[in-house]
């Protein structure tokens, strides 16, 4: 997979890198700081990774009590960093 140096570069080439799974590509496009393609590539999906992202997708929206539902949904709780330190970490976890 790639790290997150050459994932952000990809958000600042504006180049979705080809091959990427629909995790990393829903947080490539919340990077663009494009939310709604981010949240509709991860809404209908039910797996405990697409719920990680979806809950942090809701906390960046300022949603926190459906954030906390699907931290639930994910088995996980929120975690108390910044949006953008838990961007991080979820492109370096997804991206493994």
């Amino acid at each position: 997979m790639m790290d997150i140096i050459d994932f952000k570069q990809s958000i600042i080439d504006k180049r979705l890198p080809d091959g990427l799974p629909l995790h990393l590509q829903s947080l490539w496009h919340d990077g663009t700081g494009n939310w709604k393609i981010a949240h509709d590539l991860i809404d209908q999906l039910t797996d405990k990774q697409s719920a990680h992202i979806h809950a942090y997708l809701h906390r960046k929206e300022g949603d926190i009590w459906n954030a906390d539902y699907w931290y639930n949904r994910a088995g996980r709780t929120r975690p108390q960093v910044s949006l953008v330190e838990e961007w991080e970490m979820l492109v370096s976890e997804y991206s493994k």
